[in-house]
This record gives structure tokens, C-alpha cells and sequence, in this order.
């Protein structure tokens, strides 16, 4: 369990949280009551992750309706995203499972993945506060806002149909820089519009940072365009 507090970045005062987090049903149900299923802590981490990135949202992209606030939220909560922090954490080797859980591959089951993430959340809440569970949200849920904001949109399309209104127009995508190590590469794009900048964006990839420069682009541009 230590390995696995060293990975959170977070102590627990009360160890028993983590274990209980731990601990699938098929292994409590053996246990003939000795211990209790993380499925009461998967509800309420359920609703505190929820909340963490809707507010993380709400105060960073006030530029963002309802719409698309919610179609974020949703990306970056998905199974997907939480079985993606489930990996890095290395979530699986720590499960307690039940013996026929065990031999079908449950370590490797995505929704087994998903729900011990939202139950050790919980369980970091409830033993050290709602900020302490923001940091690991930040670290290992919001650390992909990137790709949720660009899920299941091409903005690079979108802007290209939105300029080709009007004959002539010619877009560019420039790498202006490059930051952090290796394992955190943080990419930096501008858009041109004729020679003239009109929107810039971030990411993880040249790709995510032609998005979001695309998205901001978009922004710019719409109200010129209407």
C-alpha cells in the first residue's frame, strides 16, 4: 500500500479507507462480512469527481455554454479517462478480489479499473478533505482536459468550413514552442488566417495544440463571420 500512496502523492491517516477502497465485492462476498465492498465509496467519489470538474471547468473556460461544458465533463469522467488514471496508477495489482473474479481477469476489467479510481477518491476525501482529492484530480483526471475539451470534435474542420465562406482564405499552423520534460510535453500552436494570427492553443501533442488553436480560432472568427 505504501507503493500505491507513494503513486497518489497522499498519506492516509486511516489505512483502512484504502484497503476498503480496494476491495471488490467478489472478495467482500467471500469474506463472509469481514469486509466490506468499495461500492459505497465508489458512489460518493462518483459525485466528488463529478463536482471537482465541473467546477475545474466552470472557473477556467467561462467562454464555454452549457453545452459543451457538459459533453467535457462527461469525456473526462468517462470510464475511458478514469480506466486511463486506473493504468498509470498501476490501480489493478492493488485490487482484492474474489477468487473467481480473480481467474477471469478482473485486475484488467475497465469497470472494475473505473470504480476502485472513484472509490479511492472517496476514500482520499474522507480521510484528508476535499482538497487533498482535488490534487489527485488535478494530476491524474484533469491532466487529460485537453483531450475531453477535444472529444469528439475536429475544429480544424470546423475552421476550415467557417473561413471557406468567403474565397481566398488561406490557414496556417505554426509550432510556436515546446515546454515541460519528456513524460509531460506541453505543445504550442498558433493559427494564421492570411498571415495574420487569429487563434492559439496548447496540448499534449501537436495534434491537441492545432485543436485547441482551431477552437480558439473559431471563437475569433464566428461573430466577424455571422
Amino acid at each position: 500500500m505504501k507503493t500505491l500512496e507513494e503513486k497518489l502523492g497522499y498519506t492516509f491517516q486511516d489505512p483502512g479507507l484504502l484497503e476498503n477502497a480496494l476491495t471488490h465485492s467478489s472478495c467482500a462476498n467471500e469474506s463472509r462480512g469481514r469486509l466490506q465492498s468499495n461500492e459505497r465509496l465508489e458512489f460518493l467519489g462518483d459525485s466528488i469527481l463529478g463536482m471537482v470538474v465541473a467546477e475545474h471547468l466552470y472557473r477556467n473556460h467561462p467562454d464555454l455554454p452549457e453545452g459543451e461544458l457538459t459533453r467535457t465533463r462527461a469525456a473526462l469522467v468517462c470510464e475511458e479517462s478514469l480506466v486511463e488514471a486506473a493504468r498509470e496508477l498501476g490501480l489493478g495489482d492493488y485490487l482484492k478480489l474474489g477468487r473467481g473474479e480473480e481467474a477471469g481477469g478482473g485486475r484488467r476489467r475497465p469497470s472494475i479499473q473505473a470504480d476502485a479510481v472513484e472509490a479511492v477518491l472517496a476514500a482520499v476525501y474522507l480521510d484528508g478533505g476535499i482538497g487533498s482529492a482535488r490534487k489527485i484530480i488535478r494530476r491524474f483526471v484533469l491532466s487529460r482536459e485537453v483531450a475531453g475539451l477535444t472529444a469528439g470534435r475536429d475544429y480544424k474542420t470546423a475552421l476550415q468550413e467557417l473561413v471557406q465562406r468567403e474565397s481566398g482564405q488561406v490557414l496556417k499552423y505554426r509550432l510556436t514552442g515546446e515546454a515541460g520534460p519528456d513524460h509531460d510535453k506541453r505543445f504550442f500552436v498558433e493559427v494564421e488566417l492570411n498571415g495574420s494570427p487569429v487563434g492559439s492553443g496548447q496540448g499534449r501533442s501537436k495534434k491537441e495544440a492545432e485543436q485547441m488553436a482551431a477552437h480558439a480560432a473559431i471563437r475569433t472568427l464566428e461573430p466577424k463571420q455571422a
